[in-house]
């Protein structure tokens, strides 16, 4: 219900351009940094979330008795006081953030949109995330167009950039749920030192694991003024949006940022 109401709250404020992002993280995050309960099948209880909240939604929007009996929740009670009442934008775009098939398919079935994990490349894109929600798209019955592909981009311009982009990538890597990217190409060894380095909380060292392949696999390597036709080239046809892996901060590099828009304006 919490997640609900700030989606609807929010959709209000923006007047209709929220969209709603939800994933299930890793399990060792969520037991031993949230402090929460792994289910026995985190897709599954993604799956059912989904369906409670939009029967929340539809609920507040028509004023119908609200009735979701699932696995996971039990949503049966609405009184006036608890009801935000409709907004001008109830339908609220869901994406699903992910790296492996399971929720590239559930994307692909319920969702409008998937978000694609940083750590990914051309290749894992092609062979592995776009199957799988067209999966997901016919079990549906719906087009792949109905599901919007957006993928997290690490960049690399300069030295600094490309230490933080390798000591990422070597963060990310050395989680095991992460492993179907590196054993796409090979890199599965690596991994495995990753995590071993990880448990050790040798973090200074990890970043050295990370070889030039895998940089200039994962991250797109361009100048300011060249890193719109960089990104381009890598992504045409593969996905429908993109962000860049790196905070904004109004006022830092702000004719990074104007370079980047002029040249997608252009293109």
């Amino acid at each position: 219900t919490d997640l609900a109401t700030l989606a609807w709250d929010l959709s209000r404020a923006s007047q209709g351009r929220f969209i709603l992002g939800l994933g299930t993280q890793v399990r060792a995050h969520i037991e031993r940094r949230f402090g929460g309960e792994w289910p026995d099948s985190p897709i599954s209880k993604l799956r059912e979330l989904i369906m409670a909240i939009r029967s929340l939604w539809k609920t507040w929007q028509h004023d119908e008795q609200l009735n979701f009996r699932g696995q996971y929740y039990k949503l049966t009670l609405m009184s006036p006081f608890f009801n935000p009442g409709p907004i001008d934008h109830p339908d609220i775009p869901i994406h699903i953030a992910g790296v492996n098939r399971g929720l590239c398919r559930l994307a692909g079935e319920i969702a409008e949109g998937f978000h694609v994990h940083p750590l990914h490349t051309q290749q894992y894109l092609h062979n592995i995330i776009l199957p799988s929600i067209e999966e997901g798209r016919k079990i549906a019955g719906k087009p792949m167009e109905q599901c919007s592909v957006c993928a997290s981009i690490f960049v690399v311009q300069d030295e600094t950039e490309a230490h933080f982009v390798r000591s990422q990538i070597a963060f990310y890597a050395s989680t095991p749920t992460y492993r179907n990217v590196l054993s796409l190409h090979g890199w599965e060894d690596i991994g495995v030192k990753l995590s071993n380095l990880a448990r050790k909380k040798a973090w200074t060292e990890m970043p050295e694991l990370v070889t030039d392949e895998m940089m200039a696999a994962i991250a797109v390597h361009a100048t300011a003024d060249d890193v719109s036709r960089m990104l381009q080239k890598r992504y045409d046809g593969l996905v429908d949006r993109i962000k860049l892996y790196r905070p904004f901060v109004p006022g830092e590099r702000d004719e990074d940022w104007r370079n980047l828009c002029l040249g997608f304006q252009e293109a």
